[in-house]
């Protein structure tokens, strides 16, 4: 039998309407770029605190445990409601209960008590509510301020004002380096940002029965808002 005689390969007929090519176009293996990465910070008074309230019981059961640390965190939240108003929000931020064991040398652990804990989480835009909410919830059984934070919100101008000083270092950096290469930069192929609230912590602290009369100054200081700035350009 005859060899078969090998096929040509057929091209396809161009195509009148092609889609254009995406901007900025896809960076090929091997292409001429400099890459930097700009950072900038701006400091800003926080506009939002977060405060969290833990309520503790103990008792030789589960059930009694439970049961007293509902009461108390009822007492509390009655106690704050007032105070906050419609200036904010309030949930319950967590609950666990748990036995707490001894631990004697050589000898099996045995269940002592059974402690109860739920905290109470409150967000608000009026600072000055922070101090006396804080009277309150020690004042009806609170044992403990678990956390507060003060920061800003996510729309804050505080985002922006970071990241264009961020981008205007990261411009800079570009500059700079291409002159120090003895190039020109040429168009902006990529850019990418990042820009995270540093929130302000203030310590954890119990609760005291001295304190009880005692107002508690509450003073925020200001938030960092840290940001980045990657830019990647071609070069000629």
């Amino acid at each position: 039998m005859p060899a078969p005689v090998p096929m040509k390969p057929v091209m396809p007929p161009p195509f009148p309407n092609m889609p254009m090519r995406p901007w900025p176009p896809p960076m090929m293996s091997g292409a001429r770029v400099i890459e930097v990465s700009g950072h900038g910070e701006i400091q800003a008074a926080p506009d939002l605190a977060t405060l969290e309230i833990a309520i503790e019981t103990h008792a030789p059961s589960a059930d009694r445990a439970a049961g007293l640390n509902g009461a108390l965190a009822e007492k509390v939240r009655e106690a704050l409601k007032p105070r906050l108003g419609d200036n904010g929000t309030m949930w319950t931020g967590g609950y666990s209960l748990s036995p707490d064991y001894s631990e004697p040398s050589g000898g099996k652990p045995t269940v002592t008590r059974y402690t109860a804990e739920n905290s109470i989480t409150i967000q608000t835009s009026e600072l000055g509510l922070i101090g006396p909410m804080i009277d309150a919830a020690i004042g009806a059984g609170a044992n403990r301020i678990n956390a507060l934070n003060y920061s800003l919100r996510a729309d804050s101008k505080a985002h922006s004002e970071a990241i264009a000083k961020a981008a205007h270092d990261a411009q800079t950096q570009a500059s700079a380096l291409a002159d120090a290469l003895g190039v020109k930069l040429g168009p902006l192929i990529k850019a990418s940002t990042e820009a995270e609230i540093r929130p302000v912590p203030l310590a954890r602290f119990a609760a005291a029965t001295e304190m009880a009369n005692v107002q508690t100054p509450i003073a925020p200081g200001e938030v960092t808002v840290p940001a980045t700035v990657s830019l990647t350009y071609g070069i000629d």
